[in-house]
């Protein structure tokens, strides 16, 4: 594998996601992150060298995000807010074949934690509206841009924190684009773009079994760890079933027709299956999910503890949220307390409309051939706190990207790397949609 240090070789936006990713925002959660006021000053100064006037706001120490309003040329429209997040998960450089956060070029790629989650966008987002504004325009309505704190933690000290102390910053504003959408996928030859129109519900919840503390030589049954090992068995071993809304229904219907396949018949999941890497996001939209993550218990080996306790990551459909923990409940037993550590809406707009045709627009202009397609994204994103606002948040960092990349593996993976000409081709596109929307 060769490498490239020469930054002269960089595009701008190439550029600006290798200097965020050298800014180290891990964000462990909880409360828990590097703080964010370090990336937020170098956008901000980005910004002001443009000639606008960012605001940064801090929710605590150093959890710093930055919103800035740019005036469009008709003040009448909603205002769009095109919007990011600053932070990253934890890396482990010990599995990593590269630094996490040198921001290193090797094989035509920028590789790096966020270079995908989402340090590449938060470029692309900077570097479009840069290259309107030098040449003297503007796009056609006022565009908020705001890059926040904390995504990773559900953005309590970010756009939650924002959208409940300064609702002001949004005013006017209808619209939203952010992460996990416009990307491409190979279907079978076929190259078509995933715009995401709706997200499942978040709940982080925590189990906790009780049980009588004693020595770790007794005979013992009422054994906390033991209660909660049988419960996570069950629920890390459940099936949900297959489940589809409006939006999935949408996408497999449209995946039938390119493969030739019949929608009232086919499988949705092995339909999707067919995709191959292209499809580990879609997979899991098909159906509700609850995945054990976290188990904490006792503090001695010869100690029985009394409390045990699991952390679990729930999603669910839209519109099935309170009833998929009623699920949980079940499938743990009443003898297991759940807490909810974090909770969040789903959302789901319909694949139409003046926006959807415009980002459709801008990627078919620079990428002819390719087919538009929507789908339910199976993790979250800041649109779920806009929209307590009445905004409509959709997916959409455009990348096109070569056909056998697990992309979707990239997200909080190991190694994860972004090809340095799906940066560019995310630039363009991002400034033909804000000329046009």
């Amino acid at each position: 594998m060769s490498e490239d240090t020469s930054a002269l070789e960089l595009s701008e936006t190439a550029r600006i996601a290798r200097d965020l990713i050298r800014i180290d925002t891990s964000n462990r959660g909880g409360g828990d992150a590097n703080p964010e006021r370090p990336a937020a000053d170098y956008v901000a100064a980005y910004l002001q060298e443009l000639g606008l006037e960012p605001q940064i706001f801090e929710s605590a120490p150093g959890r710093a995000s930055v919103v800035a309003r740019v005036v469009g040329e008709d003040r009448e429209l909603p205002a769009l807010v095109l919007h990011g997040h600053l932070d990253v998960v934890p890396a482990d450089p010990a599995g990593w074949s590269v630094d996490p956060f040198a921001g290193v070029i090797k094989d035509g790629m920028l590789w790096g934690r966020g270079a995908v989650d989402m340090k590449d966008m938060d470029a692309m987002i900077l570097t479009a509206m840069a290259e309107i504004l030098r040449a003297g325009g503007t796009p056609r309505r006022d565009v908020i841009l705001a890059f926040f704190a904390d995504e990773e933690n559900g953005g309590e000290y970010g756009a939650s924190y924002l959208v409940d102390n300064h609702p002001e910053l949004f005013a006017g504003a209808g619209t939203a684009i952010s992460e996990v959408g416009g990307y491409s996928i190979d279907v079978e030859g076929q190259r078509a773009y995933l715009i995401q129109t709706g997200e499942k519900a978040l709940d982080w919840i925590r189990l906790r079994a009780r049980g009588t503390a004693a020595h770790g030589s007794r005979v013992w049954h009422d054994n906390a760890v033991t209660r909660l090992a049988e419960a996570i068995a069950a629920l890390g071993r459940h099936e949900w079933p297959l489940a589809l809304c409006d939006t999935t229904r949408d996408l497999i219907d449209e995946l039938a027709r390119i493969l030739g396949e019949d929608p009232r018949t086919v499988d949705p999941e092995t339909l999707v299956l067919r995709l191959g890497k292209g499809g580990g996001f879609i997979q899991a939209s098909l159906r509700n999910t609850s995945n054990p993550t976290v188990l904490d218990a006792g503090y001695k080996h010869n100690v029985i503890p009394d409390t045990a306790e699991a952390l679990v990551d729930v999603r669910s459909l839209p519109g099935e949220q309170s009833g998929i923990l009623e699920r949980v409940q079940r499938i743990v037993g009443d003898d297991i307390e759940i807490e909810i550590v974090h909770s969040d809406v789903g959302l789901e707009v319909p694949f139409s409309g003046e926006l959807i045709e415009a980002m459709t627009a801008s990627l078919t202009r620079h990428d002819p051939e390719a087919r538009v397609l929507p789908y339910l994204l199976s993790g979250g994103t800041d649109n779920k706190s806009l929209s307590r606002l009445g905004i409509t948040g959709y997916g959409f960092a455009p990348l096109r990207l070569p056909a056998d990349l697990d992309f979707p593996g990239m997200f909080h993976g190991v190694d994860e790397r972004v090809p340095l000409d799906a940066l560019d081709f995310g630039h363009r596109v991002l400034v033909d949609l804000l000329r046009s929307y």
